[in-house]
């Protein structure tokens, strides 16, 4: 699926099917509920899990538990915005499948 779609998909009332575990947690996060997309997050014990994972516990404002899920995605905590790092991520991990 190319970012472009998506990011369309984000109207609908649910994710689109055969999505990743992490893209539906990038696509609740979009559609403002952070507990769905946290739980969908946590649940995914890869590097991959632990970046959204990660991204969500920056977004909330826990910047200790944001780096503990950075460190575990072998990544740096950005210095850029939010929503420049939800497009970054949800371009590779679409790129990626």
């Amino acid at each position: 699926m190319e970012l472009v779609v998506f990011k369309e998909s984000l109207a609908a009332s649910q994710p689109p099917n055969g999505l990743s575990e992490v893209l539906i947690a990038l696509w609740y996060d979009a559609n403002g509920n952070w507990d769905k997309a946290h739980d969908y997050a946590q649940d995914v014990y890869n590097a991959d899990g632990s970046w959204v994972h990660a991204y969500l516990h920056r977004k909330e404002g826990d910047l200790g538990n944001a780096s503990y899920w950075y460190s575990k995605a072998g990544k740096k905590m950005p210095q850029y915005s939010l929503d420049e790092e939800w497009e970054v991520m949800a371009a590779d991990l679409l790129k990626r499948g």
